[in-house]
């Protein structure tokens, strides 16, 4: 990545853009902080279950909501670290 590189009109933020992705974050979750609105990013939602509280059906349709290939073939446990990761 050239620093101060335009991404075009769907990266809102190039500058957050870089520097999610320098510190390791996918291109996916890199984008999805950078077109939100800075003055929510940061700021805690509703209060949900911890995924160890999960039942594994639950967490496969969070995964097949969220886009997770290979899901049908994981653990719970790996279920939850694809999740947490993506």
């Amino acid at each position: 990545m050239v620093p101060g590189h335009n991404h075009g009109s769907q990266i809102k933020d190039d500058e957050q853009y870089e520097a999610l992705r320098r510190e390791g974050l996918s291109k996916e979750k890199a984008a999805r902080i950078a077109n939100s609105d800075r003055s929510q990013t940061g700021h805690k939602g509703g209060h949900s279950q911890r995924y160890e509280d999960w039942g594994k059906q639950a967490l496969y349709q969070q995964a097949r909501k969220v886009g997770i290939s290979g899901r049908s073939r994981m653990t719970k446990g790996q279920l939850i670290d694809a999740l947490r990761n993506h």
